[in-house]
């Protein structure tokens, strides 16, 4: 790890003292900045300059137009954002690994540590209802100047990636290689991605890097559906329709795709997903909420086909996803197609519920002014 910078403590050392802005989500489409004083890290925290913080699809759905959530997993009227990256700038007692001027990415669950889900990674899945804890859900996020994080949720974001492609690794990307590495993506394999949302160029970005041979993209947003076409993320991209079944089989000489991921959860979509996968292939659901209708026997057991349900992920694979990121020379910031400052949440929270753009992040110094 980088060694602590005299300079930088001195100028942080003011900056903690004074008061910083945040972004809370109080429903019916709104987003209110409040002024907060800066906290300060207590055992095993440390307090991050907040550089990029990206918006998340279940943010939208869940707490921006309406609060859906219930009891311990509902939206406790904390700070928003639970897809950030920063620079740490103060660190409390108790912490072994990481050290002031450190580049890291926050892991969006906070879980007990102990559980058999966390001791595996996947806080995700914590089973403790009083120490599970979402970033921007139950405890302050990353919608703001600075924000507080446990040591143990943190990963190391290298000087290759920035800011912006290590907050898209917070969930995301690392959603979906959780989600590929449980089918399987290689050089045998089409793949469809039905819904071309952030997680959905998220899917044909990795796939691209896994060596997948054909890549099918489908949405019925006309902005997603140019935005991946101008990436060249998908060798064919298709209009949503009745008849997309069928034109994925004749892209595929009649035999579907060996790998469908629904990133849609709409409903014909996810069918479709199911249906345009050839015998023996298998299909990861994505995105979330929603419903879908198939018939078992016809579409899926006559044909053994396996359908994977995939939550997020883990630590350890989010670590391994970092380091692959690199070595692919792989920028998940690419599929941000909007900056905006934090003075400027509640645009960034519009545009992203409107659909009709990429990834959208809220930015500080340097990464405000990247392309």
């Amino acid at each position: 790890m980088m060694g602590n910078s005299t300079t930088l403590r001195k100028v942080e050392s003011m900056a903690v003292n004074q008061s910083m802005q945040a972004a809370f989500l109080p429903g019916d489409d709104k987003v209110e900045l409040r002024t907060l004083a800066v906290p300060h890290p207590r055992h095993g925290e440390v307090l991050l300059r907040v550089k990029a913080s990206t918006i998340c699809g279940s943010d939208i759905r869940c707490i921006y137009h309406e609060h859906l959530g219930k009891g311990p997993e509902g939206y406790q009227g904390v700070i928003a954002g639970h897809e950030p990256s920063g620079q740490i700038v103060e660190v409390g007692p108790g912490c072994r690994r990481f050290a002031v001027d450190d580049r890291v990415i926050v892991y969006h669950i906070s879980g007990c540590g102990v559980c058999n889900d966390c001791r595996r990674g996947y806080m995700i899945s914590c089973t403790s209802e009083k120490y599970r804890r979402a970033y921007g859900w139950q405890r302050d996020g990353g919608m703001a100047n600075y924000m507080i994080a446990e040591e143990k949720d943190l990963i190391a974001l290298p000087g290759e990636l920035s800011y912006a492609d290590g907050a898209q690794v917070a969930c995301g990307f690392g959603t979906v290689y959780e989600a590929l590495e449980k089918i399987g993506i290689n050089g045998n394999h089409s793949v469809l991605i039905t819904g071309l949302g952030p997680v959905g160029l998220a899917t044909a970005a990795l796939c691209r890097k896994l060596g997948a041979d054909k890549i099918i993209g489908i949405d019925i947003v006309r902005e997603r559906l140019d935005l991946a076409r101008s990436l060249k993320l998908c060798d064919f991209v298709l209009t949503a329709a009745t008849g997309n079944v069928t034109e994925i089989r004749d892209l595929t000489h009649g035999f579907g795709v060996e790998r469908a991921v629904d990133c849609s959860a709409n409903a014909l979509a996810r069918a479709t997903a199911i249906r345009a996968t050839r015998k023996w292939g298998k299909i990861a659901l994505v995105g979330e909420g929603g419903s879908v209708e198939f018939n078992p026997s016809a579409d899926v057991i006559h044909d053994q086909k396996t359908i994977y349900g995939s939550w997020v992920t883990s630590t350890w694979l989010m670590e391994e996803l970092v380091g692959r990121l690199v070595r692919w020379n792989l920028h998940p910031a690419d599929i941000i197609t909007h900056r905006f400052n934090l003075e400027h949440a509640a645009e960034a929270y519009a545009l992203m519920a409107s659909g009709k753009c990429g990834k959208v992040a809220v930015c500080s110094d340097e990464e405000l002014t990247l392309k």
